[in-house]
């Protein structure tokens, strides 16, 4: 679970790893988007906000890439207190991986 402050401004990361036959695959050329919502709620065609890649490399261990979108005042998306699931979306070609990731609680 992340915990981040409903005045705080901060990137809200997560892990991706690509695999194609059984090799690792840098995805920072595809778009990726995230959705916060309430609870079991799935997300809909409205809900994507734009994330971006920090750096096109791995970062140890593994060869995991970050994905982030800037949550906050000011940012790409603000949240009110509560909690949120997290949701990434990663539009690769034939794959668009939309995958439930980690749980947000806003104070």
């Amino acid at each position: 679970m992340i915990t981040q402050s409903s005045l705080s401004l901060e990137y809200v990361q997560v892990p991706v790893t690509a695999m194609v036959g059984g090799n690792p695959l840098n995805p920072t050329g595809d778009v990726v988007q995230f959705a916060f919502l309430p609870d079991k709620v799935q997300p809909g065609s409205g809900d994507w906000k734009a994330g971006s890649w920090d750096g096109a490399q791995p970062r140890p261990p593994g060869n995991a890439y970050l994905a982030q979108c800037l949550v906050g005042p000011g940012g790409t998306v603000t949240l009110t207190p509560g909690t949120y699931t997290v949701w990434i979306k990663v539009m690769d070609s034939p794959e668009v991986p939309v995958i439930n990731v980690d749980l947000l609680t806003i104070t």
